[in-house]
């Protein structure tokens, strides 16, 4: 082989170490991102779950203020119709009184 042959040669090796390298590193560096995927599939199902008590909550938490409201609104109701009735009773005795 002649010199210039021998230098394509060398070249030649130190360009497919050179790729060998890079490939390396490539290859460490995909496990790394398919690993923190991996984490960050587990985080999103996690923050899934959460969102969904969370939601459950709130539906409940709402359940339970309507029927509060409900009952708040039921007693002054009563109250209202109980004033209401003392009021009519009022005048039937007036009007009574008057005859």
């Amino acid at each position: 082989m002649k010199e210039d042959d021998l230098q394509l040669v060398k070249l030649l090796e130190t360009r497919v170490r050179q790729l060998i390298l890079r490939n390396k590193e490539l290859r460490q560096q995909n496990a790394q991102l398919w690993q923190q995927v991996t984490e960050d599939d587990a985080q999103i199902q996690a923050l899934k779950e959460q969102n969904k008590q969370l939601r459950a909550q709130y539906a409940d938490l709402k359940t339970a203020r309507m029927l509060q409201l409900s009952d708040n609104d039921t007693r002054n109701a009563r109250q209202r119709m109980t004033r209401l009735v003392r009021e009519i009773d009022k005048c039937i005795a007036i009007l009574k009184a008057e005859r």
